[in-house]
């Protein structure tokens, strides 16, 4: 797995470390185990986790400009951990309000020994304003518009949204609030991964 892992990060222009590689797949085998009682993810394969958790967290790295990352709704860790992992400079923030979800990545953060991550379980909207990120990311949390809404106190003036989407998400860019404004819209290949994948930056106008 770890020379699968190498070879298909280097097709997205990603170069990772034996021990990068072996991180991953640690924190994969602690999903593995955690989802026998937990329920964490519905894909319950390691295998099918490589592209479908580990690739496609890894995808949005090249346009994730940020020193701070608040990761909402990260569920098991993603796409935060995974990229906590590829960029141990860059300090990211789980929120998950799903209780048992908050544990296994305090439990991960331990295990990994990720020293850049910090967990804060609860809702987004609860979250004090007093810390700021320039970078706010979604993986899988709500539509866009309402993501931006719930999180835009804690993002900087100067920050960005990042949605990762599916399919080339029309309606909710139509949908998005007035204070929004779409930087760049890309379109992701993730190897192993047939599907439509896209990455949303997006502004406070």
């Amino acid at each position: 797995m770890r020379e699968s892992l190498i070879k298909h990060t280097a097709e997205m222009g990603i170069t990772i470390a034996n021990e990068q590689a072996d991180k991953l797949i640690q924190y994969l085998q602690l999903i593995v185990k955690w989802n026998r009682i937990h329920n964490l993810t519905a894909i319950r394969d390691q295998q099918d986790m490589l592209p479908h958790h580990l690739l496609d967290s890894l995808s949005v790295n090249p346009w994730v400009k940020a020193e701070s990352l608040l990761d909402v709704g990260t569920g098991a860790g993603l796409p935060g951990i995974p990229l906590a992992i590829l960029r141990p400079e860059l300090l990211i923030t789980l929120s998950d309000s799903n209780k048992k979800k908050s544990s296994f990545q305090q439990q991960a953060q331990i295990e990994l020994g990720l020293k850049n991550v910090t967990v804060k379980a609860g809702r987004v909207e609860d979250l004090s304003d007093t810390e700021k990120f320039d970078g706010i990311i979604s993986r899988a949390f709500s539509e866009m518009a309402l993501f931006t809404k719930l999180t835009q106190h804690l993002l900087t003036d100067d920050g960005r949204w990042y949605a990762m989407k599916g399919i080339y998400p029309t309606e909710e860019l139509e949908n998005l609030p007035e204070f929004v404004q779409t930087e760049a819209v890309y379109e992701l290949e993730v190897p192993m991964l047939n599907a439509q994948r896209h990455l949303l930056v997006m502004k406070k106008k």
